[in-house]
C-alpha cells in the first residue's frame, strides 16, 4: 500500500512527465541565469527572462495554461496578455522616454544619421529570411531584431507573426543583454587604435526651450509620416516630455523608476515563459536565431562604416565608435562606446555623444517597425 501510494505520488510529479527538450530549455534558463547573476550581462533583463524560460517548461505547473473547460488559465497566461495585446512595449517607451536625455541628440543632430546607418541589419536581415522562405510578415518580424531593442520586436511581432513571438523575443532580448561580447569584435575589426582614442569637441549647451520642442515636433512628424510608429515614438515622446516639460516631476519620477521596472518584468518573465520546449528545437528557430544575430552584426556595420566616413570628411572629429553605438540598445550600446573609447585613451570621455546616435537609434528602430507594419499588415 506504501509503495502503492509512492507510485502514485511519482506518476502526478513533474519528474514523471518532464521531457527531453523541456531539460533542455530549463538548462538553456540555467545558462541565463549564469550570465545575468555571474556574469552581470544586463540582470535586469536577463534574470526575470531565465526565471520564465524554467516555469515555462516545468511540466504540470501550467503556468501558461489558457482557460477551457471551465478552468481558469494559468498566472501568467494572464499577464502574457499584455504582450500578447501589445500593451507593454509601448509602456516600456514611456518609461524610456522618461529616463532619456535628447540634449545630446539635438547639440548634434549628425549623430541621426549614425542611428539610421546602424538600422542596416533589419533590412538586409529581411531580404535574407524572405530568401529562406519566410512569409514577409515573418522576416520583417526576424529583421526588427537588427535595432536590438526588445520591446519594438515584440511589439512587431504581436502584429505581423504572432506564431514566432516566442522565438524572437527571446533572442532579441538575449542579444541585447550580450551587447558587451557580440559588439567588441566587429568594433575591433573595423577601427584602428587612433580611431578609438578620438576625443571630441564638448557639446554646446542645449536650452530647455528646445528640449521641451524636441518631443513635439517628433511626434507630429513622426506620426504624419508613418502613423503606425506612434504607439512606439508617442509613448517615447510623451514620457521624455514628462521630464524635460519640469512640471509633472512626479509622474516622470514614477515612470522612470516603480513603473517601468513593474512593466520590465511582466513582459520579460512572460516572454521567457512563452519559450516552450515545442517550439524552439526546429530548423525554424535556429535560423531566427542566426538570422537575428547576422542582424545586430550588420547594424553594428552600417553603423561604423558611417562612422569611418564622418571621420574622415571631419579631418577625425567624429569618433566612429559613435557608429556602433547607433543601434537601439539603450544605454548598453553607448556604454560599451565609452568604455573601449577611454581604454583606447584614459582621457577620452564618449557617454553624451554617444547617447546621441544611441537614442536615434531607438526612434530609427521604431519607425522602421512603424514602415514594416503599414507594409504588411
Amino acid at each position: 500500500m506504501i509503495l502503492e501510494g509512492f507510485l502514485n505520488f511519482i506518476r502526478v510529479t513533474g519528474f514523471a512527465h518532464v521531457t527531453v527538450g523541456q531539460m533542455a530549455m530549463i538548462g538553456i534558463g540555467l545558462t541565463l541565469l549564469y550570465l545575468a547573476i555571474v556574469k552581470k550581462y544586463e540582470p535586469i533583463l536577463l534574470l526575470p527572462l531565465a526565471v520564465g524560460v524554467i516555469l515555462g517548461n516545468i511540466p504540470l505547473a501550467n503556468l501558461m495554461q489558457p482557460p477551457a473547460d471551465g478552468l481558469p488559465g494559468g498566472l501568467l497566461y494572464y499577464l502574457f496578455q499584455g504582450v500578447w495585446l501589445a500593451i507593454y512595449p509601448p509602456l516600456i517607451f514611456l518609461g524610456i522616454g522618461a529616463m532619456t536625455d535628447f540634449g545630446p541628440l539635438i547639440a548634434n543632430p549628425k549623430t541621426l544619421l549614425l542611428g539610421a546607418a546602424a538600422q542596416l541589419g533589419i533590412f538586409t536581415s529581411f531580404l535574407g529570411a524572405l530568401l529562406l522562405g519566410f512569409t514577409p510578415q515573418q522576416a520583417a518580424s526576424i529583421g526588427i531584431i537588427g535595432g536590438a531593442d526588445g520591446p519594438t520586436s515584440v511589439f512587431l511581432t504581436t502584429k505581423l507573426a504572432p506564431e514566432l513571438l516566442g522565438p524572437i523575443a527571446v533572442a532579441a532580448y538575449a542579444y541585447l543583454a550580450l551587447v558587451p561580447l557580440i559588439q567588441p569584435p566587429i568594433i575591433l575589426a573595423m577601427t584602428t587604435e587612433k580611431e578609438r582614442a578620438v576625443i571630441m569637441d564638448q557639446l554646446r549647451p542645449v536650452s530647455k526651450r528646445e528640449k521641451i520642442l524636441f518631443p513635439i515636433i517628433v511626434t507630429i512628424v513622426v506620426g504624419l509620416l508613418v502613423p503606425t510608429a506612434l504607439p512606439l515614438v508617442g509613448m517615447l515622446m510623451l514620457g521624455n516630455l514628462m521630464r524635460e516639460s519640469g512640471v509633472v516631476n512626479r509622474l516622470s519620477e514614477t515612470v522612470q523608476r516603480q513603473f517601468i521596472d513593474v512593466i520590465s518584468i511582466l513582459l520579460t518573465l512572460t516572454i521567457g515563459a512563452s519559450a516552450e520546449a515545442e517550439r524552439f528545437f526546429t530548423l525554424e528557430f535556429i535560423a531566427i536565431l542566426v538570422l537575428g544575430l547576422l542582424a545586430f552584426m550588420l547594424s553594428t556595420f552600417g553603423g561604423l562604416v558611417l562612422g569611418k566616413v564622418m571621420y574622415r570628411v571631419t579631418g577625425g572629429k567624429i569618433n566612429p565608435l559613435l557608429g556602433a553605438a547607433g543601434v537601439s540598445a539603450v544605454p548598453e550600446a553607448a556604454r560599451l562606446a565609452q568604455k573601449m573609447g577611454a581604454k583606447a585613451n584614459p582621457r577620452n570621455f564618449l557617454l553624451m555623444h554617444a547617447m546621441g546616435p544611441n537614442v536615434a537609434g531607438v526612434i530609427g528602430s521604431a519607425v522602421a517597425a512603424g514602415y514594416f507594419w503599414a507594409l504588411l499588415r
